[in-house]
């Protein structure tokens, strides 16, 4: 017998609808918005049609907080913006006011707590901020990193802070890390990219694989084909020509680890972006090969990145990205003018393209 249908019965609990916590005179604006300005660094404010204002203050976060400075934040937007903030993909927080009179007092307030406040960039002027720099997982909570995320990210930031804070760039500039080449961080299409990088293949430990793995898919889950299944041993051989060390075998099969303290590192990219403006969108190529991982301060990795930050910043064209400014000036004059060294590991030499569609981010010969 069907039974009586229950009244407002939630089949699916998910999120909440996004509605439920817009600001008022964002949800009474909805879709109405006229122009939005940057009053200062870090600081904008949008006006809407009816001549409602929202004050948007950004600060930059270190993406893992503990839910004690969580609570700390959540104080401080409680007291200055009726409990209104938000977290943006670029791991920034925005405090939502409309008293601009609240504006200095909270960038003060949290200040205080050790936040910086930027971030922000003004098109109109040609004055850009550092955006926050992305990042990965990393030692803490991944299971194929080849270099800590958020280690080297606190050491670059450090190292750039006061791009950060003040529009002094002459162009958007995004910096991402990726732990490894899964990038989990989709970081490959950023002005200049980090990623940790493997240089051994998978060690095969055969009793492991054969108590814990399932053959067909840990297979499949070799994007160059470098797998194959020993089904006498009940085990897997890797073709090491073909592999290219990017940790994928183990997220399937705990049973071919590849760390390895000795070799593993960082590879260095630039040149690519995602907004089609001015220039086609484009995967960043790879400048630097490998550099050591060398915690707590990574100070090879940071004087690498701050070297192609510096040289585009000086040399850049009002609104010109990185990948805008190679253009104008070519690869070769690049590595001129950040001194990084040219080395035959950019050259593309990898032998299996046309079995394995693997595409490339190196130079061709």
């Amino acid at each position: 017998m069907a039974s009586e249908p229950v009244e407002e019965y939630i089949s699916d609990i998910g999120p909440p609808h996004y509605e439920k916590f817009l600001p008022p005179v964002i949800k009474n604006n909805y879709g109405k918005w006229a122009y939005h300005e940057v009053l200062k660094p870090g600081v904008l404010v949008h006006v809407a049609e009816s001549g409602d204002k929202i004050y948007t203050v950004r600060v930059g976060s270190p993406r893992l907080l503990s839910i004690y400075t969580i609570r700390e934040l959540c104080d401080i937007a409680d007291k200055y913006c009726d409990g209104y903030l938000r977290f943006t993909s670029r791991n920034n927080i925005e405090f939502l006011l409309t008293d601009e009179s609240k504006i200095d007092p909270l960038i003060e307030e949290v200040e205080k707590l050790g936040f910086p406040v930027g971030g922000t960039w003004d098109a109109t002027k040609a004055k850009y901020a550092l955006s926050n720099i992305v990042h990965t997982q990393g030692w803490i909570h991944c299971h194929t990193p080849a270099i800590d995320a958020s280690g080297p990210v606190k050491a670059l930031m450090d190292a750039l802070f006061d791009h950060f804070k003040n529009m002094d760039l002459p162009g958007l500039c995004r910096i991402s890390l990726a732990c490894c080449l899964n990038m989990c961080g989709a970081v490959h299409a950023s002005d200049i990219s980090l990623v940790g990088i493997h240089r051994t293949p998978p060690m095969v430990d055969d009793d492991v694989v054969r108590r814990t793995c399932e053959l067909p898919s840990t297979v499949a889950g070799c994007p160059t084909g470098a797998l194959r299944p020993d089904m006498k041993n009940k085990t897997i051989k890797v073709d090491k020509e073909k592999c290219m060390y990017c940790g994928n075998c183990y997220t399937m099969c705990p049973g071919m680890p590849l760390f390895d303290p000795e070799n593993g590192g960082v590879a260095i990219l630039a040149g690519g972006k995602l907004s089609d403006a001015r220039s086609p969108a484009r995967l960043s190529k790879v400048v630097v090969p490998y550099l050591p991982n060398n915690p707590p301060r990574w100070p090879e990795v940071v004087d690498t990145v701050k070297a192609i930050l510096e040289a585009w910043a000086a040399e850049a064209k009002p609104h010109e990205r990185i990948a805008e400014w190679i253009d104008r000036i070519g690869w070769e004059k690049f590595f001129e003018k950040t001194g990084i060294e040219f080395k035959v590991q950019l050259i593309d030499d990898f032998r299996q393209p046309r079995h394995t569609f693997r595409t490339t981010t190196q130079f061709r010969w």
